[in-house]
């Protein structure tokens, strides 16, 4: 069909850029599922850490990546760590992605008492998580109320614990729907630095 409507260098030169723009598809498609995937911060539950608007490279090697289509998880090269800012999917509808800080891990008992986090009955000392007042919001944190975590699950919070809809109202993420680790705030310019 191109015989009859182009030459055959032209032909030569548009099959190179085709495979070129096959190619280039195809890496970014690997990269994205398995090394590192931008995303947009759309609400303030994480202020001040992170702002509205704010664009952010998250880390899906870290914790090891999820293979499409399936339920398993490639090796990582780090276990989620409390004090980890993580991308998930939202538990209620998976379809959305949250972002928020890991508090407590598999096995931990979670209290907030005073403002404070207790993992297990000692006030965490980790300064990302001590540094904020989180309130007794939602069925998972009523005062008085000690929560175990599920194994193979986590208890998450934002940092604008006064209006995050966190795991104090529904509960934990499972392992296996957490996206990554977010590593850097790449937008806006003035704004640029690793993620703690």
């Amino acid at each position: 069909m191109f015989n009859k409507f182009m030459s055959e260098e032209t032909q030569k030169v548009v099959w190179e850029w085709v495979e070129s723009l096959v190619v280039a598809f195809i890496l970014a498609m690997l990269i994205r599922t398995f090394l590192i995937q931008p995303f947009k911060i759309p609400s303030g539950s994480m202020r001040m850490t992170l702002v509205e608007g704010d664009r952010l490279f998250v880390n899906k090697l870290a914790y090891g990546p999820m293979v499409p289509l399936t339920s398993y998880r490639l090796p990582g090269f780090v276990k989620p760590r409390r004090g980890d800012v993580v991308v998930f999917k939202y538990p209620i509808q998976r379809q959305k992605d949250f972002i928020k800080r890991l508090i407590a891990l598999g096995g931990e008992t979670v209290e907030i008492k005073d403002g404070r986090v207790y993992i297990n009955d000692v006030p965490v000392a980790d300064g990302a998580i001590a540094g904020i007042h989180y309130y007794n919001y939602g069925t998972y944190a009523q005062p008085g109320k000690k929560i175990t975590v599920p194994q193979g699950q986590y208890f998450v919070m934002g940092d604008n614990s006064a209006s995050s809809h966190d795991s104090r109202y529904w509960g934990f993420v499972p392992e296996e729907l957490v996206v990554g680790k977010a590593e850097v705030l790449f937008w806006p310019l003035d704004r640029i630095r690793w993620i703690k």
